[in-house]
């Protein structure tokens, strides 16, 4: 898969990591079990921008584009559809999956609520956001499970466990 990544981290991601090669798998991760595998054998390139930043970057994000004056850890904004995805195979200009936003605050406390590294939580939450560029999402029961599952394989592939079991 020829997938671009367009990243930018604020200064509160630790500047002595390099995020790319943790974005760049999880993201690959989450195209593998997403419902669009066939993106990863594309010779088309995909495109991916991900902005580590500050919690009151993503609150203002979230109010503008949601309505909800509040940050969140993740924020996903798709530029592409499943037509784009379906003609992948086809000859054509890269293919723009979109944009994610992590909040820096709310991933880490959110990590050490869990007992996480914040480079492992901020994995989970890159295959998460990818996984709504790619069209899914957890609306409602059945979807939410579908997703939930994709999630924990890309993980898997990762070799990081299930967040949603709980901690022991």
């Amino acid at each position: 898969m020829m997938l671009e990544i367009a990243l930018d981290a604020d200064e509160e991601w630790d500047s002595s990591r390099s995020w790319e090669p943790l974005v760049r798998s999880a993201a690959e991760a989450a195209v593998a079990e997403s419902a669009f595998p066939q993106l990863i054998s594309s010779e088309r390139p995909i495109e991916l921008s991900v902005r580590l930043t500050k919690d009151e970057e993503v609150r203002a994000l979230n109010a503008r584009w949601r309505g909800k004056d509040k940050a969140t850890n993740v924020l996903s904004f798709p530029m592409a559809g499943e037509a784009d995805f379906q003609a992948a195979t086809v000859a054509g200009p890269e293919i723009l999956l979109g944009d994610i936003a992590l909040a820096h605050g709310v991933c880490a406390a959110e990590a050490a609520d869990k007992g996480l590294s914040v480079e492992d939580h901020a994995t989970h939450l890159i295959v998460h956001g990818t996984l709504h560029l790619l069209g899914h999402d957890h609306h409602d029961n059945a979807d939410a499970e579908d997703m939930e599952a994709r999630e924990v394989r890309a993980l898997a592939r990762l070799g990081l466990g299930n967040p949603y079991e709980a901690a022991p």
